[in-house]
């Protein structure tokens, strides 16, 4: 499989530090003074940050859309809490607050958005507590539902066992159907997320975060069903047929359990088809946000 054609470069990205609460945020921003908003929710995994990401998709969409792309608080560049909680809903809690905080700063009372894996996670629960703040959401490979940790999920959970450039470099291929096909690409993330994983600050939130046994974690942030029976907002699933990180299942759970609901599944794709298929997926969510904005 060949790596898809990629659109042009459209628009510049800007990076900032935003006083967040309860915590600093760093933001990649693409396309600001556009009318109609996405806010970018990065995976987790060792060196991960919105710009490893998202870093296809800001410069193409911020052509039409103000894009914004944080950092969660405790990756990459935002701010790491000196004495970080050790459980997952705490960790919950701060990321909600913060993503809240940031568009109260911005001065954004309502924005379109997407979550990947653990930002998939984190927008089913924004969306739940603060309903009126999203008008649109697309999850990508979202985790926040039942599913049993898969070997591939657990190889990524425990890159700090024996951290080398190496192990982040098959972590990232891990990502793909076909690696060989975006060698470019993979040398490029797994860079670019080693140099942040081996930070000190990372190394000290990573071993917080997932402190406790993933399955664990993993379950501990499940959003109940009633929760998702409430979730009124045209949700867009997109999915890889062949993900080994978060299951298809998930998305297939999601698709029985929202209300306003569609599913787009991509075949020979794996957990980044913002990536693997880019084209296709900036045109899926200029199409699904545009909907309304007329």
């Amino acid at each position: 499989m060949k790596s898809p054609k990629r659109t042009e470069e459209v628009a510049k990205v800007q990076n900032q530090d935003v006083p967040t609460k309860p915590f600093r945020t760093y933001l990649n921003r693409a396309g600001a003074g556009n009318r109609e908003g996405i806010l970018f929710l990065h995976g987790s995994g060792p060196g991960a940050s919105g710009w490893s990401n998202w870093r296809l998709a800001l410069p193409v969409l911020g052509g039409t859309f103000d894009c914004l792309a944080p950092d969660f608080i405790g990756f990459a560049a935002s701010e790491h809490p000196d004495d970080p909680p050790t459980e997952a809903v705490p960790w919950l809690d701060i990321w909600v607050e913060q993503i809240i905080s940031l568009l109260d700063v911005l001065k954004i009372e309502s924005i379109n958005l997407v979550g990947n894996s653990l930002g998939g996670n984190i927008a089913l629960h924004l969306a739940n507590r603060y309903p009126r703040r999203f008008k649109r959401i697309a999850f990508m490979g979202s985790s926040g539902v039942p599913f049993k940790i898969t070997p591939k999920l657990n190889a990524v959970r425990g890159f700090y066992s024996d951290p080398s450039a190496e192990k982040m470099s098959e972590i990232v291929s891990g990502f793909f159907y076909n690696p060989k096909a975006f060698s470019e690409d993979i040398t490029t993330i797994a860079q670019m997320r080693f140099e942040a994983a081996m930070d000190p600050k990372t190394i000290r939130s990573y071993q917080a975060i997932f402190s406790s046994p993933h399955q664990q974690q993993l379950d501990a942030r499940v959003l109940p069903d009633e929760a998702l029976a409430r979730i009124k907002q045209p949700c867009l699933l997109i999915h890889g047929r062949d993900d080994s990180i978060v299951p298809l299942d998930t998305s297939l759970y999601l698709l029985q359990k929202l209300s306003q609901v569609q599913l787009h599944v991509y075949g020979q794709s794996g957990h980044w088809t913002q990536i693997e298929y880019a084209d296709s997926f900036h045109k899926l969510l200029h199409q699904f946000f545009m909907e309304d904005a007329h």
